[in-house]
């Protein structure tokens, strides 16, 4: 799928407009549900491919945040060949009781994917746990870029930061 294919196919399957109140506790008069773009093989598979192309030799794992973030770093994990994990946001209070689904372990070098990014909040949650476990995050990358304040709080949090795409490439104006 060409990049002009995948913003066509995204915008046609996941924008909303409305009135919605995002993760943020910020409204919008648009949504990007990431659900109906993750749900979509076609688009899934094109995604898993972009994200690959930021895998670097030295990258040993692939991220992911719950919920969101689970299908795209599956996805990535397949088209790059290598492993993945799931961070939770909380942990379960049952079974291991973990923070991390999967194997993650200390001088992993971590590739952290994520779905919408607005502020940032989450993700920064997501490689906080990875950096506690004593791996490191080379970048997060996102599918979309709300321009709203992500790239900045990322990159102050001392990551790379990077976005296949941006609410710009979509034509969203707000």
């Amino acid at each position: 799928m060409t990049r002009d294919e995948l913003i066509r196919r995204i915008k046609e399957t996941a924008y909303l407009e409305g009135d919605f109140v995002l993760r943020s506790g910020k409204r919008s008069t648009y949504y990007l549900d990431k659900y109906l773009f993750e749900t979509c093989p076609d688009i899934l598979r094109a995604l898993g491919e972009a994200f690959a192309a930021h895998v670097s030799d030295d990258v040993t794992l692939v991220a992911g945040a719950e919920l969101g973030g689970v299908a795209l770093a599956a996805a990535t994990a397949m088209a790059s060949g290598r492993n993945w994990i799931i961070v939770r946001n909380s942990k379960k209070d049952y079974g291991t009781s973990k923070m991390v689904e999967g194997v993650l372990k200390g001088g992993d070098v971590v590739l952290l994917v994520e779905d919408i990014a607005t502020t940032g909040g989450q993700v920064l949650e997501a490689a906080k746990v990875i950096t506690a476990a004593g791996a490191r995050v080379k970048k997060i990358v996102s599918v979309i870029d709300r321009k709203q304040g992500a790239g900045e709080n990322i990159t102050a949090a001392g990551y790379a930061f990077e976005s296949l795409l941006t609410k710009d490439d979509l034509g969203i104006k707000d």
